[in-house]
């Protein structure tokens, strides 16, 4: 039977020395979370997350324009991080046309795992749920999207799930909001305040 697809690498334009104070263990500029290696190639690169890397995915080239490299899983042992991270939780990605990046997944055998409307932070969105092994896609877009907005998907952020989520926000003091109550029942989550590390991807922090 074949593996079914897993993220197994991001690549992501901030500087080591950043994910470190942040709490992360970095070695040479690689952070392994969980199963995923998060590669920290540097602001020559841009801003924020540039790409993954895929394992067992069907077809080649980018996902709606999201660059997407083919690759083996990763076989190195998962490390400990000063800030309790254990798994990459979720990776969000936005688009402007929900159908279209769904269809773009499903081309490369990656199954909607679940839809959820809502409007907690304001206007009206959908969330979009697929499995990439270890870690959950979330794929955010509006409910009623705009014919003429024609951009391609693109990457936001990253969740991570933490050891102890009151551990992490001591260790971290102010670099982490306030804990709330997370979307998923009987979980809780923290933002970190990215831009005083100089880090261009917005993270959040969940209890497991």
């Amino acid at each position: 039977m074949a593996s079914a697809p897993a993220v197994c690498a991001l690549t992501v334009a901030d500087e080591p020395d950043a994910w470190r104070a942040a709490g992360f263990t970095v070695e040479g500029d690689t952070t392994r979370v969980g199963s995923i290696d998060v590669h920290l190639v540097g602001r020559t690169a841009g801003l924020g997350m540039r790409s993954w890397t895929w394992s067992d995915l069907a077809g080649n080239g980018p996902i709606d324009g999201l660059e997407t490299d083919n690759a083996s899983p990763a076989t190195s042992v998962p490390i400990q991080h000063p800030n309790g991270s254990t798994i990459v939780d979720h990776v969000v990605v936005v688009t402007p046309q929900l159908d279209r990046t769904i269809a773009a997944f499903a081309a490369r055998s990656v199954e909607v795992r679940r839809v959820r409307d809502t409007d907690q932070y304001g206007p009206p969105f959908r969330q979009v749920f697929f499995r990439g092994g270890e870690t959950i896609i979330e794929l955010i877009g509006p409910t009623e999207p705009a014919d003429e907005d024609d951009r391609p998907a693109h990457f936001y952020g990253l969740a991570f799930t933490v050891a102890d989520l009151d551990a992490t926000a001591s260790q971290l003091g102010d670099g982490v909001g306030s804990i709330k109550d997370a979307v998923q029942p009987g979980r809780r989550i923290a933002t970190l305040r990215h831009r005083n590390y100089d880090i261009s991807v917005p993270i959040a922090f969940m209890s497991a």
